[in-house]
């Protein structure tokens, strides 16, 4: 059983990775955090097709990573 979490906690760790790099930027830096960064952040442009499908799927292996990584600490004593 031990095994088989840590085994599910590096497959999620790897989806995460790469869900995260086929991800556009959303702002150049620093200057783009400070000049129009906000409105990625209040929603203003709403993401669409495969961004969206990506932002869903980076929410879900992120919510799946955390929750393994709790269980693998419970598990391994």
């Amino acid at each position: 059983m031990e095994v088989f979490f840590k085994i599910l906690l590096i497959i999620f760790s790897l989806g995460l990775i790469g869900v995260v790099l086929l991800q556009k930027g959303k702002s150049a830096g620093l200057s783009g955090a400070i000049t129009g960064g906000a409105e990625h952040l209040f929603g203003k442009q709403k993401a669409r097709g495969l961004d969206l499908f990506l932002q869903r799927v980076t929410v879900g292996l992120a919510v799946g990573f955390f929750l393994l990584a709790l269980a693998v600490a419970y598990f391994v004593e």
